[in-house]
């Protein structure tokens, strides 16, 4: 369907400073100022921006429906697309591991699921990727800093999820077993695998400061992962790192604050009340101001769920939707989306009113996900 050239007039429009009932007019993909010649009336709905999804990786059920079923990725982009705008979503950071742990999330996989993205010109909702990468494959800098030039890949996250209190006393670590089947791997084989990337511990901090300069050289935006103290932070942000995915603790949400770095939390944490492995309470940070965004984390739902959740509560719509919206987005430096504005990306997600279920999503004035009442007004 092409772009939409419409005036929506009677519907709730959330501005700056709230909700307001004024004219909203949208062609050729923006927001615009001149009333459009066809004009809908969408009283009983919430006219609010598309949400911008700064890591997700629920995206990976649609390309690995089950283990060992891993499918080529330009099979699983449709099905991808259609989760994420029934849940209002419209830009989507897909975070794909580039990882020891193999299958779906080894290099080889990456590299695959970076060509399909970028070659997705179709898709009606923005899906973009952000690279995480476990620090500890340094043998593999060259071949992450080539992908990332070739795909245009413009996040890339500092992982490092090795159990390196067990390989550094010699023990087992837990849970080996099945991470060595998720890889296809022997148990003695993938032991061996993360003994040997334990031993790069001495070269790292060189190798990764190098590959890091080169990465911003390129405007790639960096970012920490799961910081537990100020020092890891501070750690990070001497490399150049901008923000600080899912820090454990409010000392390190602090940290990254304190260096002028964004904060991005889960949530799934803020619906559960907390962390689902007992670190710091998403919700916590938020109500003391130390969240720039949400991210979907492992489950798409999540975003708006959370953002109704803290503005039943009593935050400001504006404030609670704007942690999944102008949050990300200013984050990802993506000026053009996030706000409702004249001259902006006319991504948008209308809610009923009552009940606040996702009616229609817009992305690029283009129809994304349409349902119920508001369908037979579009469409007729």
């Amino acid at each position: 369907m092409d772009a939409l050239k419409i005036t929506f007039h009677g519907g709730q429009v959330l501005g700056t400073d709230g909700f307001a009932v004024h004219p909203l007019s949208i062609s050729d993909g923006l927001i615009r100022a001149e009333p459009q010649s066809r004009v809908l009336d969408v009283s009983g709905y919430l006219i609010l921006p598309g949400i911008v999804d700064f890591h997700g990786d629920g995206f990976e059920r649609h390309v690995a429906p089950r283990r060992g079923a891993v499918v080529d990725p330009r099979d699983g982009l449709s099905a991808i697309e259609a989760e994420l705008s029934a849940n209002g979503i419209t830009t989507a950071m897909l975070a794909q591991f580039y990882s020891w742990e193999g299958g779906m999330r080894g290099p080889e996989f990456a590299a695959k699921m970076a060509a399909a993205v970028q070659a997705a010109m179709d898709m009606i909702c923005d899906l973009r990727l952000q690279l995480r990468l476990e620090v500890n494959l340094l043998d593999h800098y060259a071949r992450v800093l080539a992908l990332v030039t070739r795909h245009s890949i413009p996040c890339v996250v500092f992982n490092d999820h090795l159990p390196h209190d067990a390989l550094a006393i010699g023990k087992r670590p837990p849970r080996l077993t099945g991470q060595a089947l998720k890889s296809g791997r022997s148990p003695e084989a993938h032991l061996a695998l993360l003994q040997s990337l334990h031993a790069n511990q001495p070269q790292l901090g060189a190798a990764l400061r190098d590959l890091a300069e080169k990465l911003r050289a390129q405007g790639v935006i960096l970012g920490s992962h799961d910081d537990s103290t100020e020092a890891d932070h501070h750690e990070m942000a001497d490399l150049g790192v901008c923000l600080a995915e899912f820090p454990e603790t409010e000392a390190a949400a602090r940290a990254a604050r304190a260096c002028g770095n964004g904060v991005v939390m889960g949530a799934p944490n803020v619906l559960r009340g907390g962390s689902h492995a007992g670190k710091v309470s998403a919700a916590d940070l938020v109500e003391q101001g130390l969240v720039d965004a949400l991210a979907s984390d492992y489950h798409y739902p999540a975003l708006l769920r959370a953002a109704l959740k803290l503005w039943q509560a009593g935050m400001a719509p504006q404030a609670a939707w704007g942690l999944i919206s102008a949050g990300p987005a200013r984050l990802l430096g993506l000026t053009d989306r996030g706000v409702i504005g004249i001259g902006k990306r006319a991504d948008l997600v209308f809610l009923e009113a009552h009940g606040h279920k996702v009616a229609a999503t817009i992305a690029r004035g283009r129809i994304a996900y349409l349902s119920g009442d508001i369908a037979g007004r579009i469409l007729s």
